[in-house]
């Protein structure tokens, strides 16, 4: 083999294995795992070819202010995407509840993957706004 055909195919070689390795660490690879907790503000089905569970979380906080103003009430929202039929599901019904959520951050958006870098993998608890706890969570999360 010419020495011009060896470094032109070890240089598809290497760029193929820089592609594979930048797809899955863009895509692929769990960058974070967390529990992220808050009142479940919106949940649908959303999308233009590929359909996927989309909801939000909005997260009350607290952060100081200056003395004139005091303290300021600020949100923040967690927008999420779900790929389990089930747990988008029991999402549906709880709308308007104090969810606490376990999730995986990805640093890349896949279409049918969902919307969002944060996949909901799992419904940790759930709690009505009285204070009440929903109990029927039991069956989603322990399959």
């Amino acid at each position: 083999m010419r020495t011009k055909t060896k470094i032109t195919l070890i240089s598809i070689l290497l760029a193929l294995l820089f592609v594979t390795g930048f797809t899955y660490f863009k895509y692929y690879f769990v960058f974070a795992e967390g529990v992220k907790a808050g009142e479940l503000n919106q949940f649908a089905l959303k999308g233009y070819l590929f359909k996927t569970y989309e909801g939000k979380i909005i997260q009350a906080g607290i952060r100081g202010g200056n003395a004139a103003n005091g303290a300021l009430i600020e949100s923040y929202n967690l927008e999420f995407s779900v790929k389990d039929p089930e747990i988008a599901e029991t999402l549906m019904g709880l709308g308007g509840q104090l969810v606490q959520v376990h999730y995986k951050q990805y640093k890349g958006v896949i279409p049918w993957r969902g919307n969002t870098k944060y996949i909901v993998d799992k419904i940790i608890s759930a709690t009505e706004p009285s204070g009440s706890q929903i109990d029927d969570l039991g069956k989603i999360n322990n399959r």
